[in-house]
């Protein structure tokens, strides 16, 4: 059974990673869209990995991301027929 909240998690982990951005930049980033998080409560969502859309979301923004391959995430296709 796949673990989706840690594949979300894992997903803003690395793409955080990849921009070479720490949770003191996200957090001065999500200000610049007057979204206001402290680094406990990013911890705490990307530990639990059970956050709102709209954070992935905001995250996203805030660092730039601009396309998602979700083909990428899986190791098998998933057929939608």
């Amino acid at each position: 059974m796949k673990d989706w909240n840690k594949l979300a998690s894992n997903l803003l982990k690395s793409e955080l990673k990849r921009r070479d951005i720490d949770y003191d930049q996200l957090i001065v980033l999500l200000k610049k869209h007057d979204i206001e998080e402290t680094k406990a409560s990013i911890l705490n969502k990307l530990s639990r990995g059970t956050f709102q859309l709209s954070f992935f979301l905001q995250c996203c923004a805030a660092i730039g991301l601009k396309t998602l391959r979700l083909d990428d995430l899986f190791e098998e296709k998933i057929s939608l027929e």
